[in-house]
């Protein structure tokens, strides 16, 4: 494939802004989340490269992730452009390339899923299920929560296959210190736990006004030895019942790839795919 690099992007990037918004409105974003959606999805877009071959656009970018470039492809409208991406990215020295999509897989179907954000309108009136109660978690118990949480997020982004364990242990240091600055008392957070025949048999995490109408859930988690007991679909109602506690109408959260058991309860409460993150190793 022929494509030539362009200079002035304005058109690609008035059309580009369109496209995903388009896309966000279809799925049921609200106009204020589609643009801060879109806000945050053209971050860094003056650093990108974007090329075309009269057809259409390719738009590719390198971020350094620790010390590593990693590849993006951040829009991919030529029908055989993949390959001239990717061997963009390698040339950039990236010998990883990942693409967020939000209109299925298309040219990318053989990459491995590594991520899923998923969104769904919680009930007006959300109702927790019978005999569940849920309270704050208290700054005695949060210590135990905390260790407990870095350490599921660890294993959650290894069996997603996106970094080494010494990898994942950093990101988890990084992002922890960045969402929880001032960790049990950082503005805007609650962490619940959620009891069931007088044991606590879970806890949420969530962060209210994430984005416009957004509470988002970093972690909606039943403890190992309460699984397979329904609590998965009580904790779904815990975080529809926080959302509305906190006054947003939609929540929103990550699933990572491998996580099949999630995502088959994710479907079955209705928590769409707003948009996925899949990624390859280049040779």
């Amino acid at each position: 494939m022929n494509a030539m690099v362009v200079v002035e992007q304005s058109r690609w990037r008035d059309g580009f802004e369109q496209r995903a918004l388009a896309r966000y409105r279809a799925a049921g974003c609200s106009e204020p989340l589609a643009q801060a959606l879109l806000e945050r999805a053209m971050k860094g877009s003056e650093d990108w490269t974007v090329a075309t071959d009269g057809t259409g656009w390719i738009a590719v970018g390198v971020r350094d992730d620790d010390g590593t470039p990693v590849g993006r492809i951040h829009e991919l409208t030529v029908e055989q452009g993949r390959a001239w991406a990717e061997r963009w990215c390698a040339e950039q020295g990236a010998r990883q390339v990942e693409v967020r999509l939000t209109d299925g897989p298309g040219q990318f179907a053989d990459y491995p899923v590594r991520g899923q954000t998923r969104m769904r309108a919680a009930a007006e009136h959300p109702e927790l299920p019978p005999g569940l109660t849920v309270r704050r978690l208290t700054e005695q118990e949060y210590p135990a929560w905390y260790a407990a949480e870095t350490a599921a997020y660890v294993a959650d982004i290894v069996r997603a296959g996106a970094l080494t364990p010494e990898q994942a242990r950093q990101k988890s240091d990084r992002d922890f210190e960045r969402y929880l600055p001032q960790g049990y008392l950082t503005p805007g957070h609650a962490i619940y736990a959620f009891e069931a025949g007088g044991e606590v048999v879970g806890t949420g995490w969530v962060n209210h006004a994430f984005l416009p109408g957004v509470t988002f859930g970093f972690s909606l988690e039943v403890h190992p030895e309460h699984r397979g007991k329904g609590h998965g679909r009580a904790a779904m109602a815990v975080g529809e019942w926080a959302t509305r506690q906190g006054g947003d109408d939609v929540m929103m959260f990550n699933v990572f790839g491998g996580n099949e058991v999630a995502m088959k309860l994710y479907d079955a409460t209705g928590f769409a795919v707003l948009d996925e993150l899949r990624s390859i190793d280049l040779p």
